[in-house]
């Protein structure tokens, strides 16, 4: 994919953009848990085909932060919540994940004091807290009916939250 964000470097990390680093450093750097920055995990190991071998497939979250020797986040940033940020390939690799090591990315995105958070590929999209949707200009969207429009995510202050509360695993 390509990254049109300004590469940064901090802590000895290179950050895909900005807002990356932003998230690592109000965050996860002091967020008094253990952390990996782009770690890298296996999803579909290389297998024969004709005679020659397929490539595997692996995903790179941006931060994996662990309590108590377990995964208890893995997160990958992001500029929105919507289909732009947000490619069919990208979903493809979090639900690989999600199947392979059974926990699901969060996607983020992060704001000056807080983050929004999203898990995506449930068959119910109301397994986090709605929220109006709003153009550029700050209006309300809405459908030709007048239904208002909704998004699904959490707000956060700092990533000591419990993901099994948000979708109740």
């Amino acid at each position: 994919m390509e990254h049109f964000g300004k590469k940064i470097e901090l802590d000895g990390y290179k950050f895909d953009s900005e807002k990356e680093a932003h998230f690592y450093q109000r965050f996860v750097k002091n967020c008094g848990r253990n952390y990996k920055v782009h770690p890298t995990y296996p999803l579909l190991d290389k297998f024969p085909v004709g005679g020659y071998n397929m490539r595997g497939i692996s995903y790179t979250p941006d931060f994996i932060v662990y309590e108590e020797g377990e995964i208890a986040h893995v997160y990958d940033v992001k500029t929105s919540l919507d289909a732009r940020a947000i490619d069919t390939a990208a979903k493809i690799r979090f639900k690989l994940f999600a199947h392979r090591y059974h926990m699901p990315v969060e996607v983020v995105v992060p704001r000056k004091n807080d983050f929004k958070m999203k898990v995506f590929s449930f068959g119910n999209t109301k397994v986090q807290a709605a929220h109006a949707k709003h153009d550029r200009k700050g209006n309300v969207k809405t459908y030709k009916n007048g239904h208002i429009m909704y998004d699904y995510y959490d707000v956060h202050k700092n990533v000591n939250y419990n993901l099994h509360d948000t979708i109740g695993f």
